[in-house]
């Protein structure tokens, strides 16, 4: 792989372009004027028609040569600079890291393809917004920071409706992640219509599996990696979390659910999304 920098006139971003297939251009911040640690990828896709954000945590763990990768995915109305800047978790993961409290991990944050009020991660109206999310994301991270390698152990998470694309994505391509989890999830595709404006009618899916979270549960049954959810006692999606939970304990799923008190808002996910990375982390 060859790498060019790019020569900008001034006030104009530092830019890395690769040559790698499927990518026509990929550009990433300039380490000079970053900071805490973040990153940020700008990378065009046929996935999206157009280009796509991340942002990325790498932690200063020098020696380290393969670093697991974790994917979380936001929610509704949110983009690629959700997690880390409305939770501080590049933040909190640095000092548990520094503290020996958690092993060293890249963060990367995507943008959901910016759809609408939000993509459901689901591939419709000729954007692939699953692949983007599987494929896309991950090459793209490899091939920009160090520490990511093909080698590298996947894992992914989100909340609400970054929680049904991490679930249903960690499912259906379990052969690719170690463990997967979610927090406030959306379980099933109707559930959308508590924060969208788009009609339901654009996401819908040739294969109804893809639209519902047990039903994808059960269709790859065979390959599923550990899983793990969690949601707030006073979340509006409590009563669809605790029967996803009773479906999969009487379909003999295995997996962890957990409830504690919160709502569906930052305070919740911020508090909690430490205890899905402590989970991938017995994992690795």
């Amino acid at each position: 792989m060859t790498y060019l920098k790019a020569e900008t006139p001034k006030g104009s971003s530092f830019s890395t372009s690769c040559t790698m297939p499927g990518f026509r251009t990929l550009e990433i911040s300039n380490p000079k004027y970053e900071a805490d640690n973040l990153r940020f990828i700008t990378v065009k896709t046929p996935s999206l028609k157009g280009r796509g954000d991340i942002c990325v945590y790498v932690p200063k763990v020098p020696g380290e040569d393969v670093l697991p990768i974790v994917i979380l995915l936001h929610g509704v109305y949110g983009s690629a600079w959700s997690w880390p800047l409305s939770s501080g978790v590049h933040l909190q993961v640095d000092k548990l890291i520094k503290a020996g409290k958690l092993p060293p991990m890249i963060l990367a944050m995507p943008s959901d393809g910016l759809w609408g009020d939000g993509s459901a991660y689901l591939p419709h109206n000729g954007f692939d917004f699953e692949r983007w999310i599987t494929d896309d994301v991950v090459h793209a991270v490899i091939e920009t920071i160090d520490g990511a390698d093909k080698r590298s152990p996947l894992f992914i998470s989100g909340l609400s409706m970054g929680g049904f694309g991490a679930l249903r994505l960690g499912a259906k391509h379990g052969y690719k992640f170690k463990a997967i989890s979610g927090l406030s999830s959306i379980t099933s595709l109707p559930q959308m219509k508590l924060f969208v404006q788009e009609s339901l009618k654009s996401y819908m899916q040739q294969n109804v599996v893809d639209e519902d979270l047990f039903s994808t549960f059960k269709a790859y049954r065979d390959q599923l990696p550990p899983i793990r959810f969690d949601c707030g006692k006073d979340d509006l999606l409590i009563r669809y979390n605790r029967e996803l939970h009773q479906k999969m304990e009487k379909a003999g799923i295995p997996h962890l659910y957990e409830e504690y008190p919160g709502a569906h808002e930052w305070h919740y996910w911020t508090e909690h999304i430490i205890a899905s990375l402590e989970f991938f982390a017995k994992h690795l």
